[in-house]
């Protein structure tokens, strides 16, 4: 039977990753960066969203496409992060969580898309 997209390490660690940005947005520093924060936040909410979607294909190809959709949301919450911090809304204290959870996630899509391809059947 196919795990579901809740048994996902990844899913789980994107799951941290959200709680982890939504606390850092609610710092005063953000307070009237609507666009800035409604931007992040779409992106780590698109993390899990698209993991959870291309589960439900049951489809390794379909999977696989979302995957690479959900790594690249990682890679933009990641740059979003660094912009945070080179901005002055927050330290890198503040971020380094965020940003070490996000390359962890972003290490561990690859390597499902790696397997998933070596179970590909042509």
């Amino acid at each position: 039977m196919t795990k579901s997209f809740e048994e996902f390490d990844v899913y789980n660690k994107g799951i941290v990753l959200a709680k982890l940005v939504f606390e850092l947005l609610n710092s005063k520093t953000f307070e009237k960066e609507f666009g800035f924060k409604d931007q992040i936040k779409r992106a780590v909410i698109s993390i899990t969203n698209n993991i959870a979607e291309g589960s439900e294909y049951n489809n390794n190809k379909q999977l696989i496409r979302y995957l690479k959709i959900s790594k690249g949301s990682c890679a933009e919450v990641r740059s979003m992060l660094i912009l945070s911090r080179e901005l002055g809304f927050c330290s890198q204290t503040e971020i380094e969580e965020g940003y070490k959870i996000s390359i962890e996630i972003s290490q561990n899509l690859s390597n499902f898309i790696k397997y998933l391809i070596t179970k590909i059947k042509d």
